[in-house]
């Protein structure tokens, strides 16, 4: 990683190469096996079934700004080219409202006319999202993403939050992949959007099923994939109905290097739907060690099992 996302500098991914393509199995390490067996799902669906026909062939994509220093955001922006549409993280663990209100000015003095979400990843308690919600949303905000963990939270927020006269939109993103029933953010009233990542919802195919029956607008983005993720989610991307937003699938560029020799990073605020191949020298370069190899392949069979007796 360029910088810190997620908690981490170095991200691991096994890739499949199937009869219609390469798919990525990379659910982060501390994922259940369960939980993964639905990252297996996507990657199955990429290699050996391909994706959906296309509705459209270029996706607009929003730039991705981490937790860092405001003085760091001109630089963290300059790699993503020209953009319409940024997303900034806030609710950084060992940080404060302070330092989320500064990154998210330093975006807009960067970008006066852009789209501004924050997503903070459930790191806020409701009194603590509306306060800080409502002091982000003075530079105007698109969306606030997941601002508390769990859905009844994200309810009361934004009920506290129309209360108040404070017009923000909020987004479900955890409260959508990480349920067993995804659909239950859509019932309860707790979102305006549902924020949709293909392998942890199983495939292009369901995400789409799901984003039907939700009924409510939805936004596709990534889980720091390489390309070859990226080209599932532009699928998705390209097969939804309607197409609102900017999509979060610019995170290529927080990589320093990719598996191809022509990676899926925007251009001019967009992508263009395009097959990927991993290039044989790159993965030889970037192959992880025989310990993580062996952890990797170790945990391919067992959330393959785990898949297997899920599909019986």
């Amino acid at each position: 990683m360029r910088v810190k996302f997620r908690g981490i500098m170095q991200r691991e991914a096994l890739l499949l190469e199937g009869p219609q393509g390469w798919g990525e199995f990379c659910p982060f390490p501390e994922y259940g096996d369960a939980e993964a067996s639905r990252w297996l799902a996507a990657a199955v669906e990429a290699g050996w079934q391909g994706f959906p026909r296309p509705l459209r062939d270029v996706i607009p994509v929003n730039a991705t700004v981490p937790a860092v220093s405001a003085d760091r955001v001109p630089d963290v922006l300059a790699r993503f080219g020209r953009v319409d549409a940024v997303k900034v993280k806030v609710a950084e663990r060992g940080q404060t409202l302070d330092d989320d209100a500064a990154r998210v000015a330093a975006v807009r003095s960067a970008l006066p006319h852009a789209a501004i979400r924050v997503d903070a990843n459930g790191g806020w308690d409701v009194p603590t999202a509306v306060e800080a919600l409502t002091r982000l949303a003075a530079v105007g905000l698109e969306y606030a993403e997941q601002p508390v963990p769990d859905i009844d939270g994200l309810a009361e927020v934004r009920r506290r939050l129309r209360t108040a006269g404070v017009p923000l939109l909020i987004a479900a993103d955890e409260s959508v992949r990480k349920e067993e029933d995804p659909l239950r953010v859509a019932r309860a009233g707790a979102a305006d959007l549902i924020v949709v990542k293909v392998a942890p919802l199983g495939g292009v195919r369901r995400a789409l099923d799901i984003v039907a029956q939700a009924g409510l607008p939805a936004v596709v983005s990534s889980a720091l994939d390489t390309s070859v993720g990226i080209r599932a989610g532009l699928a998705l991307a390209a097969a939804l109905p309607e197409l609102p937003y900017a999509c979060g699938l610019g995170t290529v560029s927080l990589f320093t290097s990719d598996i191809t020799v022509d990676p899926l990073v925007a251009d001019d605020g967009a992508i263009r739907l395009r097959d990927v191949t991993a290039d044989a020298g790159l993965l030889e370069e970037f192959a992880a060690s025989p310990d993580r190899r062996d952890w990797w392949l170790e945990r391919l069979r067992r959330v393959h099992a785990a898949l297997a007796a899920r599909s019986r």
